[in-house]
């Protein structure tokens, strides 16, 4: 299974949740069982933690599994501690951050819309080192763990089988602010151009002539997976973390805005010439 352990969770939970409705059981019943307390039941069936596998099959036995149904749920419950590239980085990642990356290492699409910045997975290595050294914690070792984080992430999205399909939306704000100085800027530039050109990435550029647009709130990510049991996902960066929408009304809100900037929008390629 290539899917990302935090994926593989979330759905294990739903299908568990679900399994424990359709027999009519309630989690004081599941408690009553000596399966699972009621904090660690709740943790399960929200994709919060790993679960092992003979709490799997219990809780089939319980819910009066078949056994192919049981099967399916053992598979997945063995992939829920899976580990990925950046358990190696678990020191230079802050804690926040981390779901996101898997949640991105799990995704089949993303779709960036930045108005300033250039996201992460998009960056060159001057730009990226000059946004860490505005960091008040930066020191030279900090530095470089940020940039080999952010080059292997890029590496681990855009050159696996199949690659991340990505498609960002970039404010002309973020082409003409020097980060890294006019050297970082038309290094990153080039970089913008080269990646445009792999069949798997889009870059699109929304010209200040465009006025007022919806997406004027500020920049946001949209993570969407292959299985249709694991709805997309809208994630937000902020000065002191991560907020994570699911909500279906406002995931759809998101979507609206992403497609309102991109056809506003015009390719790099035009916009560069």
């Amino acid at each position: 299974m290539t899917i990302g352990s935090v994926v593989v969770r979330k759905s294990l939970g739903r299908q568990l949740k679900a399994l424990r409705v359709g027999c009519g059981m309630t989690v004081a019943d599941v408690v009553t069982a000596k399966i699972a307390s009621k904090t660690k039941l709740q943790d399960i069936e929200g994709g919060v933690r790993p679960v092992k596998l003979p709490d799997a099959w219990a809780l089939c036995r319980l819910y009066g599994c078949d056994t192919a149904t049981t099967d399916r749920i053992a598979e997945l419950a063995m992939n829920t501690a899976k580990g990925g590239w950046w358990e190696d980085h678990s020191a230079a990642m802050p804690s926040w951050f981390g779901l996101y990356v898997e949640l991105e290492a799990a995704a089949t699409r993303a779709r960036f819309y930045d108005s300033e910045l250039v996201p992460g997975l998009l960056q060159a290595p001057l730009y990226q080192r000059a946004m860490f050294e505005t960091l008040p914690d930066f020191t030279e070792e900090y530095a470089a763990s940020q940039v080999r984080l952010r080059s292997e992430r890029q590496q681990a999205a855009l050159e696996r089988t199949p690659p991340l399909r990505l498609a960002a939306v970039l404010g002309e704000e973020a082409l003409t602010r020097p980060v890294g100085g006019a050297k970082g800027l038309t290094e990153q530039k080039a970089h913008l151009l080269k990646l445009s050109r792999k069949s798997n990435v889009t870059v699109r550029v929304l010209p200040w002539e465009a006025g007022a647009h919806l997406a004027t709130k500020g920049a946001f990510n949209i993570l969407d997976f292959e299985s249709v049991e694991e709805p997309s996902v809208v994630y937000l960066e902020t000065y002191v973390g991560g907020r994570y929408v699911e909500d279906e009304k406002m995931l759809s809100d998101f979507q609206r805005m992403f497609q309102t900037v991109s056809g506003k929008s015009v390719p790099i390629e035009e916009y560069l010439k």
